[in-house]
């Protein structure tokens, strides 16, 4: 009987207990079943301990949080969806949200939250959705979304981020869409969207970006959709935009003055492009773009004179629909692109020869960001115009006169990022001629009489990306040449110089940066090691009369070991004249030629390799580089 009665004691103690747990918290309403919890504007301050187990969907919008700390879920391990906008919160602690492994949304807008720390979001491996808008973040640690392998939307939108580091979303493998925008972003790593291999649409509307953060979006092959409208970008420059499958883009509402001609070839699937309400007087036509099919120009100031006509004539040739309307002339004002015949476009007749520029003549233009004086007569830079125009960002002054750039011809130019001077004459850069332009990006020297390598000048230039020198008469290269913007530099343009030599040590400082290297139509038999060298892309050796002996065995070795097509080819021996680097057999006699090497030749490679290339040089220019092997 005293077991009975105790059994009876334990039974109803373990049925009131089920009842407790199961009861539904006091603040709180349930479902029938409580597996749908909400815990609305409640004056919570910490999350309720009573909430049923098993649980998959609990609301607690508008309670006072502050702080979620580690293990703040672990007694609802059944969630799915969780909502907690509008709680307050300040910070996620590391651990906050372990024991969630089931979770597949949750929502944390309209918080206060100002960092994600390492491992803030642990735990959440089955995540499909993030909602983190309207909170303050401007840091995001290193490794914050390592653990959201199953993520496929990020929202970061109206949040307070600046800059975005390289590798900042690593292990976000199945991430579709991240949004970015009502940001201040105005950098962004050229990494920072290098390990987003599933995103197909990515949002950078509104936010600070002057220009179009081309090299990041280039690790982007899969992505389709690009927002870019909302951001001061005033120029796309050339080949700016890079994208193997985008479809639609959109820079609407910016503050575009040009657009290169190809600047969008290389992003041969581009259908829709949206260049609504900027500055554009006109467009050129737009090369590589073979695809587009749609191009809105509605609320630009366009000027339909015969400037306007090789887009014109584009439009009907590629049978591409625009939308827009002429500003002027005044005879034309209001009328649709699709509507004007060729012979209503007309233009007066005068030219600009254009060889000063008064100091004041910019007077009341400090928002232009894109000058272009392209093919004037000046024979030096118009020193003092540029201090009216805080705002430049590209500057081109090519196919003039200039002989010389000189101490203070760029006073006031601190915020250029491009200086086009190619086509001059210019011999000689004074050591501090290009030190006002500190976040200068781009230089092309292309076609000068450059005799050597204006290393002094360019120190003083720690964001430099890409200097183009080919076509100057540059013999030779010497020691620390690029040592100044060796931190920064990625492009490289050293081709057609007929340069001769190049020191051991041209190169020092360069190495995994480097993205393009362009050395072709040269004179020199031999180039320094290029070991370093490891993450090139593009790397043109054509037209180097190499001397294919022991001495450029390393140089071999090297170009095994890449997975790029350099066009490398032996100009001595007599024998092995007019051979493929690789292919040679001249290197089999050279001590250290060991196992193993020279095995990746197919058979045919091996044939062609027995005797020399009877194949004449055409006398054209050789191509501009080669991209990386399928």
């Amino acid at each position: 009987m005293r077991l009975s009665w105790a059994f009876l004691l334990l039974t109803a103690a373990l049925v009131l207990g089920g009842t407790a747990a199961a009861r539904c918290p006091a603040p709180c309403v349930c479902d029938n079943l409580h597996t749908h919890v909400l815990c609305l504007n409640g004056n919570l301050t910490a999350v309720p301990g009573t909430i049923p187990q098993l649980t998959k969907k609990l609301d607690l919008q508008g309670n006072t949080f502050m702080v979620i700390p580690v293990g703040a879920f672990l007694t609802t391990p059944y969630l799915t969806h969780l909502d907690l906008q509008s709680c307050k919160v300040e910070k996620l602690e590391e651990g906050a949200f372990r024991g969630l492994g089931r979770l597949i949304y949750l929502n944390l807008a309209s918080n206060s939250i100002a960092l994600l720390y390492q491992e803030s979001l642990d735990g959440l491996f089955s995540l499909q959705q993030l909602i983190l808008e309207g909170n303050r973040i401007e840091e995001i640690q290193p490794g914050a979304f390592g653990h959201l392998g199953s993520l496929t939307v990020l929202d970061l939108r109206a949040n307070a981020l600046v800059y975005l580091p390289d590798m900042v979303f690593q292990g976000l493998q199945a991430l579709r869409w991240l949004r970015l925008s009502h940001n201040a972003l105005h950098v962004l790593g050229s990494e920072a969207f290098a390990t987003l291999p599933a995103l197909r649409r990515l949002s950078l509307d509104h936010n600070e970006l002057q220009a179009l953060p081309g090299e990041a979006l280039a690790r982007l092959d899969g992505a389709t959709r690009l927002e870019l409208g909302h951001n001061p970008i005033t120029y796309v420059a050339e080949e700016a935009l890079a994208m193997a499958s985008l479809k639609h883009l959109f820079l609407d509402h910016a503050s575009l003055q040009d657009v290169a001609p190809d600047a969008f070839a290389h992003s041969p699937e581009l259908r829709t492009l949206d260049l609504r309400k900027n500055q554009l007087q006109g467009l050129p036509p737009l090369a590589g773009a073979g695809g587009l099919a749609r191009v809105s120009l509605a609320g630009n100031p366009l000027l339909c004179s015969c400037l306007l006509r090789p887009f014109h004539d584009w439009l009907a040739r590629a049978r591409v629909h625009v939308e827009g309307s002429c500003a002027a002339p005044p005879a034309l004002r209001g009328r649709t692109l699709d509507s004007l015949r060729p012979p209503e476009m007309r233009c007066g007749h005068h030219n600009n020869h254009l060889s000063t520029l008064a100091a004041a003549a910019f007077e009341g233009a400090p928002q232009l960001a894109y000058l272009d004086l392209d093919r004037n007569a000046f024979t030096h830079l118009p020193a003092g115009a540029f201090r009216l125009l805080p705002n430049l960002i590209s500057l081109h002054l090519q196919d003039n006169a200039i002989r010389e750039l000189a101490d203070g011809d760029l006073a006031g130019a601190q915020g250029l990022r491009w200086l086009y001077l190619g086509g001059n004459a210019i011999g000689c850069i004074a050591p501090a001629a290009l030190a006002p332009a500190k976040m200068l990006e781009k230089l092309h020297l292309v076609g000068n009489h450059l005799a050597e390598v204006p290393t002094a000048a360019l120190w003083g230039l720690p964001v430099l990306r890409e200097l183009k020198l080919s076509q100057n008469p540059i013999k030779r290269l010497e020691d620390s040449a690029f040592l100044p913007v060796a931190s920064s530099l990625q492009h490289l343009y050293l081709d057609n110089m007929g340069l001769e030599r190049i020191s051991p040590g041209a190169f020092a400082g360069l190495g995994p940066k480097m993205r393009s290297l362009y050395l072709e139509s040269n004179k020199m038999s031999n180039i320094p090691d290029m070991s370093n060298f490891t993450g090139l892309e593009i790397l043109n050796l054509r037209d180097v009369p190499f001397h294919c002996d022991c001495q450029l065995l390393p140089l071999r070795r090297w170009i095994d070991k890449l997975n790029l097509r350099v066009g490398a080819t032996c100009g001595s021996p007599a024998e092995a004249r007019g051979l493929k680097v690789k292919l040679s057999t001249t290197f089999q006699t050279c001590p250290g030629w060991g196992q193993g090497e020279g095995q990746g030749a197919s058979p045919d490679e091996t044939k062609a390799a027995s005797k020399p290339s009877k194949k004449k040089r055409s006398g054209k220019p050789p191509a501009r580089g080669f991209k990386n092997k399928a």
